[in-house]
């Protein structure tokens, strides 16, 4: 069955096929995506294109020890990227907020406390949606455009939410597990074994090697002839379908 849904300009392709990404938590740390159920509603992981374009992410839930040197390696590569941010970070570190604004990266929504959305209610999930975008909004002056659930967790109800709220959800095609304390080689290898056009990389902004990675990964980017851009601009404009496989690709 093929089930049609069509949001600002979008139209969703449902099916029957289970993700089976596996999320492995760390305490006071952001894992992977968790397995989503077989619904007609996804997220983009990434977006069909023919230019070698790309998008490097950063969630900040925890810490900002590392932020610092992340923004410098970012500044000395001209590289424009995106950071999904959590009103608990958002609130112990607003001068940081200012300087990611500042600094021409996108700010997306990650909710207020980071919360599993799947054990929330609708008005639940449109309350940590609110005060997300609140919150950027009180210390940037810009309407955010993009949701990532926490934890990458979501189903039908949290899709709903979403873009009840006039926000695209967007999840990742590239896992860095920076999380997890990998070294600055290993993060790099990752990151740069996946690349590919269109696709959107998971990091973290304090990740213990992740700001020393970058100085490997974006020179390595370029090289390959890829260019780094928000996720807001890797989003394809007019109608669009993303399948059951999370890919967003232009209707024919």
């Amino acid at each position: 069955m093929i089930v049609l849904r069509i949001k600002k300009k979008t139209l969703r392709l449902g099916g029957f096929l289970l993700l089976c990404t596996v999320a492995f938590a760390a305490a006071g740390r952001v894992p992977t995506a968790l397995p989503a159920a077989a619904t007609g509603l996804k997220p983009v992981y990434s977006v069909e294109r023919s230019d070698r374009a790309i998008a490097l992410s950063f969630d900040a839930s925890w810490g900002a020890e590392h932020t610092e040197e992340l923004l410098a390696a970012l500044a000395e590569n001209d590289a424009r990227t995106t950071f999904f941010l959590v009103n608990l970070w958002i609130d112990e570190y607003p001068d940081l907020v200012r300087k990611i604004d500042a600094a021409g990266h996108e700010i997306g929504l990650h909710s207020a406390t980071h919360p599993h959305f799947t054990e929330l209610s609708p008005a639940e999930m449109t309350a940590e949606i609110e005060k997300n975008r609140e919150a950027v909004k009180a210390l940037t002056g810009r309407e955010a455009t993009l949701f990532r659930p926490p934890f990458g967790d979501y189903n039908d109800d949290v899709i709903t939410a979403v873009e009840a709220a006039g926000l695209t959800a967007v999840q990742w095609s590239v896992d860095s597990l920076d999380w997890q304390g990998l070294s600055a080689a290993e993060i790099s290898r990752r990151v740069l074994d996946g690349a590919a056009p269109g696709a959107i990389v998971l990091l973290h902004n304090n990740g213990d090697h992740t700001a020393e990675a970058l100085k490997t990964i974006l020179p390595a980017l370029k090289e390959e002839g890829y260019r780094i851009v928000p996720v807001s601009e890797l989003l394809l404009s007019g109608e669009s379908a993303v399948g059951q496989d999370g890919v967003m690709r232009p209707v024919k």
